[in-house]
């Protein structure tokens, strides 16, 4: 997915069906009860809400209905710099919901600050160079929490994956892309390390990392 250059018809059909798969694995729905909501409420106020990376856009739109769900009043932006992942977020866009081609240097010159930032699925894409500006910009865009969550490399987590992904992968990139994802990705200690300070790594639910920071945005 990464290749600008791959079958458009199978990306556009694995954007879609990255829903099923990140209902499945992806944790969000723990990840929100004990981390987003929290921060939502204690706020007081209608919040701003940033999802960097945002792929086909799944993640932030289900993150929307389960705020709205429970009375929260929250403006929600999915940014991706690849406008093959727009093109996908957009049929999914709808009233609180809005897509930007944007990447996290972008957003911060625009001016651009917000009350959580999250990822879903992003930092085993980046270089160590890439993983560190990815990180310091979405601390400067945040006033209150960043959470980027992603897989955690395992064996186990690999051959569940490559079973389990296989009636849903034809015409897709689900099976071949998500397989090198996991090769790619972190152990929670090595993420940790990886990232070192103000940052610490939890593991929410099985083959899960996910690492959490205070934002600096207006912080001096």
């Amino acid at each position: 997915m990464d290749d600008p250059h791959c079958d458009p018809r199978r990306l556009a059909a694995t954007y879609r069906r990255f829903d099923l798969v990140n209902r499945a694995v992806s944790g969000w729905g723990g990840v929100y009860r004990a981390h987003v909501r929290p921060r939502l409420r204690a706020l007081g106020r209608p919040a701003r809400v940033l999802d960097l990376g945002c792929g086909g856009g799944d993640v932030v739109v289900r993150l929307a209905g389960l705020a709205a769900r429970d009375g929260l009043e929250v403006a929600w932006v999915g940014a991706d710099p690849d406008p093959r992942a727009l093109e996908a977020a957009r049929e999914r866009e709808r009233p609180g919901v809005q897509f930007v081609s944007r990447g996290s240097a972008e957003l911060l010159a625009d001016g651009e600050r917000f009350d959580l930032v999250l990822s879903n699925h992003v930092l085993h894409h980046l270089d160590t160079a890439q993983l560190r500006e990815f990180t310091d910009d979405s601390r400067a865009l945040a006033r209150s929490a960043v959470l980027h969550a992603d897989i955690a490399r395992s064996r186990l987590a690999y051959g569940l994956y490559a079973v389990g992904v296989t009636p849903l992968a034809p015409g897709t990139f689900l099976r071949t892309d998500g397989l090198r994802s996991i090769r790619r990705s972190y152990r929670a200690d090595e993420l940790a390390r990886t990232l070192g300070d103000p940052w610490r790594v939890a593991t929410p639910a099985p083959f899960r990392v996910l690492a959490i920071s205070e934002g600096t945005a207006d912080h001096g």
